[in-house]
């Protein structure tokens, strides 16, 4: 079990946090504080910074300005005091493939310095939640995708980290193995560990206790995933339609419609109020000749959140 940061009122506090590569910058005045013991996400599209905002905060990569605490200690002037309470796990984790699974939880012990008194006892724990058991002998490189990042991830973990840091654990896994990878990660959270993930799933941001919507560097909205679903302006239709790109240009037309996105063969149709809107809206597709097969009011979901925070950032 992860040891309890006493006496810190966050385990991660991010303050002004930058940085620049030549005129790009990749991460734009970040601030935000995660609590002891909370799973904490960051999520955004590809190059919404979120890799960058990891390795700052792991002491990989040093802000342009700016600085971040993690477990009290300064990212910035400390870097190397805090790397044996934290387990940082980018998405190409660095498995030596010639090794077998067990080889490698032995490397990552002694990188870590692991008592060899307690490595079996937390081998067996690794093993029991993460079910590679029946693979310790299997060369990592003759694993799945779905099994290396378990394996990545109880590396990770061999040395009971207070800070778990992950970058897209679950990027181009299956869905078992992302079910499994999740389970891992609340099993460690539920133990006392601290958790920042960052994903690109909006389906996966509500695990989060809470999270930061990130958008080109900047923080969008940040709290937990239920109140954010209640900041969307207006209402949503959820439209079936056969032809969804030619009803969402339809509806778009109309003046009730504030925004049309195409999810998979549907539309979420964002008016300012469902009950009123929906004959005009219905009306418009049977005018164009593109019958809508149902048309009902439902929950925003994170994703339409994040693109109304984006549509506002916007036209800002």
């Amino acid at each position: 079990m992860a040891r309890e940061l006493q006496g810190i009122a966050a385990a991660i506090r991010a303050e002004g946090l930058t940085r620049n590569f030549g005129k790009l910058t990749a991460v734009d005045d970040l601030g935000f504080e995660v609590a002891a013991g909370e799973l904490f996400g960051l999520v955004g599209p590809d190059g919404a910074g979120k890799t960058t905002t990891l390795r700052m905060l792991a002491g990989i990569l040093r802000p342009t300005s700016g600085d971040a605490e993690m477990a009290g200690v300064s990212i910035v002037r400390n870097p190397d005091r805090i790397r044996h309470r934290l387990a940082y796990m980018p998405q190409r984790f660095g498995l030596y493939t010639d090794l077998t699974v067990l080889e490698n939880l032995y490397f990552y012990a002694d990188l870590y310095l692991v008592p060899k008194a307690e490595r079996d006892e937390r081998l067996e724990r690794l093993f029991a939640f993460s079910n590679l058991g029946p693979f310790k002998d299997r060369r990592a490189g003759n694993l799945s995708g779905g099994m290396k990042q378990k394996l990545g991830l109880s590396c990770a973990l061999v040395h009971q980290p207070d800070i778990l840091l992950l970058d897209e654990p679950t990027f181009g896994v299956d869905p078992v193995s992302r079910r499994d990878l999740w389970l891992i990660v609340h099993e460690m959270v539920a133990q006392g560990v601290t958790a920042v993930v960052s994903t690109a799933y909006m389906d996966e941001a509500e695990r989060f206790d809470r999270m930061v919507l990130l958008h080109r560097g900047r923080i969008l909205a940040l709290d937990t995933p239920e109140a954010l679903q209640k900041t969307i302006l207006g209402e949503v239709l959820e439209v079936h339609v056969e032809q969804v790109r030619q009803a969402r240009e339809v509806v778009r037309s109309l003046p009730e419609v504030r925004r049309a996105t195409v999810f998979g063969d549907r539309l979420h149709v964002t008016v300012a109020s469902a009950s009123k809107e929906t004959p005009a809206v219905r009306a418009a597709l049977s005018e164009a000749g593109l019958a809508a097969l149902e048309i009902k009011a439902i929950d925003p979901s994170l994703e339409d959140v994040f693109i109304d925070r984006v549509a506002r950032a916007e036209s800002a």
